[in-house]
């Protein structure tokens, strides 16, 4: 997804999601012992806006990467094209709806809180301001990405891609990162088991 998607795609991932959850805490539910407890943690997004940079951004800077390798004539533009990222940042409301829906949980707490792109960036007081140290950011982030990504764009591109996509991708994060300091944001739930759901 990113800012450019239409509608529809916007619509599948919302669906997707709310599938995937739902089965998540059903079969969660199976496992839990009576009366027991699961805390989880989620990449998710501050807003109801399914735009919004702390959960579109870093896609949209890979997305560039890839298409530079598409004009340079590195990957093909049919590859490009074809390429999804299955990743969905919820927003709180999202999150409440489906435990409460599903029915499997009590959710008793629900937190948020926010981490720099690069792990290693401890500054939480500063929100922009990356210029002298915006290419050791651009590679940590890129580092962090790629622990992720890189079985998901092998298989789809080939392994010979993986070094040049990720060497642009950092400079694409370096650059956004001297103008805006884009975090990510995140999702803290503690649910109880709800004894009469118990399997």
């Amino acid at each position: 997804m990113s800012k450019s998607s239409p509608p529809n795609v916007f619509d599948a991932y919302q669906k997707q999601f709310d599938t995937d959850f739902r089965n998540f805490l059903q079969l969660r539910s199976e496992e839990l012992v009576q009366g027991g407890c699961m805390v989880l943690t989620t990449v998710g997004r501050s807003t109801a806006d399914l735009t919004s940079e702390d959960c579109c951004m870093i896609w949209e800077l890979l997305a560039q990467s890839l298409h530079d390798m598409v004009k340079e004539g590195l990957i093909q533009e049919s590859g490009f094209n074809s390429f999804n990222m299955p990743s969905y940042h919820p927003c709180e409301d999202e999150v409440r709806n489906v435990i409460q829906n599903e029915g499997s949980f009590s959710l008793d707490v629900l937190n948020v809180f926010q981490v720099n792109w690069d792990p290693q960036d401890t500054d939480y007081a500063n929100t922009t301001g990356y210029d002298e140290y915006s290419l050791v950011h651009g590679k940590n982030t890129a580092n962090t990405i790629r622990a992720a990504l890189e079985p998901l764009l092998i298989s789809h591109f080939g392994n010979s891609i993986i070094d040049i996509v990720f060497n642009k991708f950092e400079k694409h994060v370096a650059l956004h990162l001297t103008g805006k300091r884009t975090r990510f944001f995140n999702i803290v739930m503690f649910d109880t088991h709800r004894n009469n759901m118990y399997v």
